[in-house]
């Protein structure tokens, strides 16, 4: 079977071993001899030695490591030190995401949301976004709060949406900063217009970069300096 290999997988591959890492640190509290494994596993796939680490990511995901299942799965699943192995891969990804895994949670979400290795299953990518979600998963937050303000995988609902979009903007999300912007901007569907609250979350969005952010701040500097409600940030 040959794979093309496009989507969150492969953009996710190789930035899978730093932010599993802290994922996974974040929720064993206790060292494992897995660990270390592990550890050594990533070192190799750093240093560019997949076939290393590919042995040595299995070795330790056998012996349960959360980590190790996500990034065996991960390299399996971009062909990485090995030909490709869709259903092993799915396999272990499944592994780590059924362990309490939030980034697992969420790529195997994101890959039900895109179709990618598996049919396209909105509802099924609802599931998994929620429980990475409910662990402070910011990817997943934006990924939930998306498919309330669509009605993709479950019902449409704005309220939702500005929930899940708001905990994303406090994570940082530039995406989830702009968007929360314009729900205060509006208002309604729960939330209070509140000017001066859109223009600092426009201003967040608008300090990492995002060009429509900075307009919607110059804009709305104006209106409330016109009207005299400016207030500092």
């Amino acid at each position: 079977m040959k794979v093309k290999v496009q989507g969150v997988v492969a953009r996710l591959a190789v930035a899978a071993v730093l932010m599993a890492n802290v994922a996974a640190h974040a929720q064993d509290r206790v060292a494992k001899p897995s660990d270390a494994e592990t550890q050594t596993a990533v070192a190799d796939y750093n240093a560019g030695n997949l076939t290393a680490a590919l042995a040595e990511f299995r070795k330790a995901a056998e012996r349960g490591s959360r980590l190790a299942e996500f990034n065996y799965a991960m390299m399996l699943l971009n062909g990485e030190g090995t030909p490709a192995n869709v259903d092993e891969g799915k396999k272990w990804l499944r592994k780590a995401a059924d362990a309490n895994m939030s980034h697992a949670q969420y790529v195997y979400g994101k890959m039900y949301d895109d179709g990618e290795f598996v049919g396209r299953d909105p509802v099924e990518a609802h599931r998994w976004f929620l429980k990475a979600a409910q662990q402070g998963h910011v990817q997943a937050e934006l990924a939930l709060a998306n498919q309330f303000l669509d009605g993709r995988g479950t019902e449409r609902d704005n309220k939702q949406a500005f929930v899940w979009y708001k905990k994303a903007a406090e994570g940082g999300d530039m995406t989830a900063q702009y968007v929360t912007g314009s729900f205060y901007e509006r208002g309604g569907d729960g939330v209070d217009k509140n000017l001066n609250v859109a223009r600092a979350y426009y201003a967040a969005a608008a300090a990492q970069g995002d060009p429509a952010a900075r307009l919607k701040y110059q804009e709305l500097s104006t209106q409330l300096r016109d009207r005299k409600e400016v207030k500092p940030q």
